[in-house]
């Protein structure tokens, strides 16, 4: 939330427990390097922060500090979509909502090098293997809200993803585009619903993004 922002405050969320996830993982080539994504995790803050002023308990999992970390109830560091996937897990067997906002590798390296590797030729050949969408391993016994960054076919990709990843709602939004990508403090979301409705929301701060989102979690409660 940027520092002039004026703070909405509320209560509809008292007593709930919510989940954010925040930032992008990364997957190591070796000791050094890693692939990972450009992920800041300023809209996952923006949804902690928005939770937390309407009252919420809030646990954080995170690939970068939280810009506030001491507001929140928890705040769980991760780096891969493994330890991602533990923190996750563990965190949500007592939770009311899960703010899937987090960038999180769909690959990752076959066999990480034990040590800095060094040139050899010219290509550097490396095996990807597929991570699995550990989403599927959660119950439908609470709200599951996902992200789909997308520079493509977004609302048809956004809809696949809310489908098979059995949430009850997910934002779409374009990554390509300067004011609504990464490391920036706007967005503009289409939001699309399990029941089938869609929802095109103008450009506005991170921060106000996160409570339109969550004004549409308060009816699944």
């Amino acid at each position: 939330m940027a520092a002039e922002e004026t703070r909405r405050v509320g209560t509809d969320f008292e007593a709930k427990h919510v989940v954010v996830t925040a930032g992008g993982t990364r997957e190591p080539i070796d000791p050094v390097r890693y692939i990972g994504n450009r992920s800041t995790g300023k809209m996952g803050f923006a949804l902690a922060d928005a939770a937390l002023d309407r009252g919420a308990r809030v646990t954080v999992i995170a690939t970068v500090t939280p810009p506030r970390a001491d507001r929140y109830d928890a705040v769980e560091m991760v780096e891969t979509v493994s330890d991602m996937r533990v923190a996750v897990l563990k965190a949500c067997q007592a939770a009311d909502v899960l703010l899937m906002t987090a960038a999180v590798s769909d690959f990752r390296v076959a066999k990480p090098a034990e040590h800095k590797m060094k040139k050899q030729g010219e290509n550097l050949v490396l095996e990807l293997v597929q991570n699995d969408d550990f989403l599927l391993e959660l119950s439908d016994d609470f709200v599951k809200v996902g992200f789909a960054a997308e520079t493509q076919d977004l609302l048809d990709n956004a809809h696949k993803k809310l489908v098979n990843k059995r949430l009850a709602m997910i934002c779409a939004n374009d990554v390509s585009a300067p004011d609504a990508g990464f490391a920036v403090d706007t967005n503009r979301i289409t939001i699309l619903h399990a029941s089938g409705g869609q929802e095109a929301l103008p450009l506005m701060s991170k921060y106000a993004v996160a409570h339109e989102i969550l004004d549409r979690v308060v009816p699944l409660l």
